[in-house]
């Protein structure tokens, strides 16, 4: 470090925090350790009797931690966030909009083990709301090598690492199974569950079908939906193996690829998805959706309504963090269930 008068200060980097002592209504640090002095600052500075001031001696080929968070915020964040001022070298970026908010874990991870990086976020595939907390960035020293935060920029690419996919006002069908229920035997339960759900994100229901348990019944009424304009079509019940649950059945003989049946979590190991080649999705949802609290429906619920095209992969990958714990009082989604991706 060296001493500097203050006049000549501006642009170079605190060594030391400057408390400042208003009797009986401050003792605080005015300017902490690793403040970049700004034009603005001197005159506060000389009223605290700071004529004088102890800089880094900052080498060309290293950057403050404020400059390489400002780095860090570029990568990270997209249209649909802002951020914070930089703050004793960390930023705060936030939500400004209702959406999916999605992480490129492979490249995080990758920037996150460069070593004196810190890229911190919520998980991935996370519903969120505006003004919610998403990542904080910063670096660990006061200054770090140039070539660090090239190699951190070179990692990310020229799209954010961070995103949020806002959610569509989507159209959807719901066709609910049985033919208890089409006879009149029992009531439907089922389709209130599902239509709450949707208009949670905002998705409108079209109407809602009840369909006896014969398969050409139910590949009729899903291709029925789909002419009417659905964006997102849902059949309840007849989901299991038994021979006569004719729901999987029917979703392959609308024409609709089948991508997965059966998922790796509880509640909703039997679930079904499928898209139309229009990248419309037809979704079976079995008996448990409508009596637990929380299950495989809430998993892909969002990232449907954001417009997002699951494949098997992405079903596969649910096990880690697909047990749902049951818990008494249900703090779901601030839990672990469905965060293992």
């Amino acid at each position: 470090m060296k001493k500097i008068a203050t006049k000549d200060a501006v642009g170079h980097v605190l060594c030391h925090d400057i408390t400042r002592i208003i009797k009986d209504v401050e003792k605080d640090a005015a300017f902490r350790k690793g403040h970049i002095v700004c034009k603005e600052d001197i005159e506060v500075l000389h009223s605290m009797g700071k004529f004088n001031l102890y800089v880094w001696e900052k080498p060309h080929d290293m950057l403050h931690e404020n400059e390489a968070a400002d780095i860090l915020r570029a990568i990270c964040e997209d249209t649909n966030m802002s951020s914070t001022p930089v703050k004793e070298g960390k930023i705060t970026i936030t939500s400004q909009a209702f959406g999916l908010f999605c992480v490129d874990v492979k490249k995080l991870e990758t920037i996150n083990s460069i070593g004196e990086i810190c890229i911190s976020t919520r998980h991935t595939n996370t519903p969120v709301h505006e003004g919610e907390k998403l990542a904080g960035v910063r670096v660990v020293p006061l200054v770090i090598k140039q070539e660090k935060m090239d190699q951190v920029k070179k990692i990310a690419g020229e799209m954010p690492i961070l995103k949020i996919l806002p959610y569509k006002p989507l159209k959807a069908g719901i066709i609910t199974t049985g033919s208890e229920i089409a006879m009149g035997l029992i009531e439907d339960n089922f389709a209130p569950v599902i239509e709450k759900k949707l208009n949670y994100f905002g998705i409108s229901v079209i109407s809602c079908k009840i369909v006896d348990d014969v398969k050409e019944n139910i590949a009729n009424a899903i291709l029925q939906f789909r002419s009417e304009g659905a964006e997102m079509i849902l059949c309840t019940g007849g989901m299991s193996v038994d021979p006569d649950d004719a729901t999987p059945g029917a979703i392959a003989a609308s024409g609709a690829k089948v991508v997965s049946y059966g998922a790796p979590v509880l509640p909703g190991n039997m679930f079904l998805l499928a898209y139309f080649e229009d990248n419309i999705p037809v979704l079976g949802l079995p008996g448990c959706v409508m009596y637990e609290r929380r299950t495989i429906f809430d998993i892909v619920l969002p990232r449907i309504a954001a417009g997002v095209e699951l494949n098997a992969q992405d079903i596969a990958v649910m096990g880690n963090g697909g047990l749902c714990p049951e818990c008494k009082d249900c703090r779901y989604p601030n839990c672990a269930f469905g965060k293992g991706t």
